[in-house]
């Protein structure tokens, strides 16, 4: 029983800390709304995850991931968020340092809700996130237990453990506070993350069904 339980920690660990992206949108979120844009951004995709986790304990997940137009529209709507997400960062990029100014000096530019909202739509319009609960969880539940009983705490656990490690991108980024307000690398940073989730948002919608 322990050595399942270390056994499924470090399954979530190796998972969770490879970038993906929820990573580069609580990255771009901590840039742009500090530490509680970007914990907040963790808070929406956590919400995703456990909805996602709700839906392979009771099997819509898996209806999903057996239907190829409910796939393809997640597809869809999640590919064209991220690449909408990330030309926003690259249309600041290239406005620059007045931008940048006139943003400091009026109100934040991320709102919580926002930051919960963007968060939330990432996670539960990737598809991908389907073919994943369904082929990991299952892994780990005893042959003799209710599935619905022993999915839905294996995937709480892995929410949390995502939601803190997040965090921990946007605590980092906190500390870099002073740095990150700098015209310059604001520019920089913008560029870099909204290529980075146009890219992902292209690659989610190249991926395949199956």
């Amino acid at each position: 029983m322990v050595t399942e339980a270390l056994a499924y920690l470090g399954v979530c660990a190796v998972v969770i800390c490879t970038p993906g992206p929820d990573t580069a949108l609580t990255i771009r979120n901590s840039i742009i709304g500090g530490r509680r844009g970007g914990v907040l951004t963790a808070a929406g995709i956590a919400s995703g995850q456990l909805v996602w986790t709700v839906a392979a304990s009771v099997g819509i997940a898996g209806l999903i991931q057996a239907s190829q137009p409910a796939f393809t529209a997640l597809k869809i709507v999640g590919s064209a968020y991220l690449v909408f997400l990330g030309v926003q960062s690259l249309l600041a990029a290239i406005r620059g340092r007045p931008h940048y100014e006139q943003r400091n000096a009026t109100a934040p530019e991320l709102q919580p809700w926002q930051a919960v909202r963007q968060g939330f739509i990432s996670n539960i319009a990737n598809p991908k996130m389907a073919a994943f609960f369904l082929s990991l969880l299952p892994q780990f539940v005893p042959p003799a237990a209710s599935s619905f009983a022993a999915l839905l705490p294996l995937g709480l656990v892995f929410c949390l453990m995502t939601f803190g490690w997040l965090s921990l991108y946007a605590a980092v980024l906190h500390r870099l506070g002073p740095i990150m307000k700098r015209s310059r690398v604001r520019r920089s940073l913008d560029a870099v993350s909204g290529t980075v989730l146009v890219a992902l948002g292209i690659r989610v919608a190249a991926e395949t069904h199956g």
